[in-house]
């Protein structure tokens, strides 16, 4: 696939893409011989990866390390480090996730109250007593 299918099949903008390149956040990806990029279907698979870690709120520094971890190999010791990694990310999103739900509370709570506050401030007006119509 080329650059411009993958950015608009993932929705992420060609300099995007091309950033993840440069900073290792994606591995390299091949070119044909014209020089152009063409991402094979494991290259889309980083970018689908990527994009929802991303999504996540995993910072990049910690993806490049993970990158650069897979890309260093399978050996007992990545994969370990890999899997902390994860492991390690999964409570810090676990964590952010109860506090939002904290925050979804929070705010439904003051809606009611604002809904109730409206609904009262309506009954208490005044009403005319003669029909003016």
């Amino acid at each position: 696939m080329t650059i411009t299918e993958v950015s608009q099949k993932y929705d992420i903008s060609q300099d995007t893409l091309r950033y993840y390149e440069r900073i290792g956040l994606i591995p390299r990806v091949n070119r044909n011989k014209s020089g152009i990029r063409d991402y094979t279907e494991e290259d889309c698979g980083w970018v689908e990866f990527i994009k929802c870690m991303r999504g996540a709120g995993l910072s990049v520094d910690v993806l490049i390390e993970y990158v650069r971890l897979y890309l260093e190999g399978g050996s007992e010791e990545t994969l370990k480090a890999r899997k902390d990694l994860l492991i390690e990310q999964r409570k810090q999103l676990v964590a952010r996730l109860e506090e939002m739900q904290k925050v979804l509370e929070r705010l439904d709570y003051k809606i009611s109250i604002f809904d109730q506050k409206i609904l009262g401030a309506e009954k208490t007006l005044s009403r005319p007593t003669k029909a003016y119509f």
